[in-house]
């Protein structure tokens, strides 16, 4: 687990309230571990976290998550919603959508021998 922790970096997360950066923080888990299925060698992982509207009674997230290998470098495309947790959903499901389509086997044709 500390080998994780090194290699995920959170930014603007300190801003976030204490129930907030626990949802950060679990999703975050669970989706590393989705993303080290597909990407097994992970150099960096950040997530970037942004909110607007902070005066009115409801927040809006915007989230970036950027993936970091060897060979690519995977960047979201920014994520952005009322629910901290939907959107970064959207954007880890989009990291993931990249790292499949780049790296993807012939899964779909059969195998012609």
């Amino acid at each position: 687990m500390a080998k994780e922790n090194e290699v995920i970096q959170f930014i603007g997360v300190s801003d976030l309230s204490d129930a907030d950066q626990a949802t950060v923080n679990h999703v975050t888990m669970n989706h590393f571990d989705k993303v080290k299925r597909e990407l097994q060698n992970i150099t960096n992982m950040s997530i970037h976290v942004k909110t607007y509207q902070k005066e009115g009674s409801r927040q809006k997230y915007s989230l970036h998550v950027k993936v970091a290998a060897p060979t690519k470098i995977f960047d979201s495309s920014s994520s952005d919603d009322w629910d901290l947790a939907r959107a970064l959903h959207m954007a880890f499901e989009d990291i993931v959508k990249q790292i499949q389509h780049t790296f993807h086997s012939n899964r779909s044709r059969p195998d012609n021998k």
